[in-house]
């Protein structure tokens, strides 16, 4: 279809067993219900040194960062399950989103990644809040750097009642509110698109 919206989806966690990672594809079914196209990537496989003006200088953008930065360009949209560091976004999110908004070459300019696309927000974490508090600090980022979020939002809060022995999300009704997230994503991407 001409008019599908691209969706990149991924957690803000390199650890393998990461709650968040377990949100991402039941808010990708709801996304790719609605006929969007699905992106699922681990940041694990875009390792990138803390981002610092005096490397970039010296040593360029690091291959994973333009890589990175290319897939956000290509995509109309993200779903992003951010884990809650100590009230706030992971080093690991704030890191690649600091590297993707740097002017390159290659592209028209700064924040050319982000300026225009539209994201989804949800956490989970084994505390009372389901990582509520940093979903905050997240769209904050991401709105200031030209980023349509979604009022809409989950947080799964005690997440590893959750888990079912498989080691996937098993709770119907948390299932659902994330199915419910990617769908609003992509009809927003529909409409957005024309």
């Amino acid at each position: 279809m001409a008019n599908e919206p691209k969706i990149l989806a991924f957690a803000g966690s390199a650890r393998a067993e990461s709650w968040n990672k377990k949100l991402v594809p039941a808010a990708v079914a709801g996304a790719e219900q609605r006929g969007a196209a699905v992106t699922t990537i681990d940041l694990r496989d875009f390792p990138m040194p803390i981002f610092d003006e005096d490397f970039e200088a010296a040593e360029g953008t690091p291959e994973h960062a333009r890589r990175f930065k290319r897939l956000l360009m290509e995509h109309d949209g993200f779903l992003i399950a951010c884990p809650e560091y100590n009230s706030s976004i992971t080093p690991l999110l704030k890191n690649v989103i600091d590297w993707a908004s740097r002017p390159d070459k290659d592209d028209a300019g700064p924040l050319v990644a982000f300026r225009g696309k539209c994201a989804a927000l949800m956490a989970a974490s084994s505390g009372g809040l389901g990582g509520l508090r940093g979903l905050v600090p997240v769209r904050s980022i991401l709105s200031n750097i030209g980023v349509l979020v979604v009022p809409t939002q989950v947080a799964v809060p005690r997440i590893h009642e959750l888990i079912g022995k498989d080691g996937r999300l098993a709770d119907d009704s948390t299932r659902e509110r994330l199915h419910s997230l990617g769908g609003a994503l992509a009809d927003l991407l529909f409409k957005m698109k024309g």
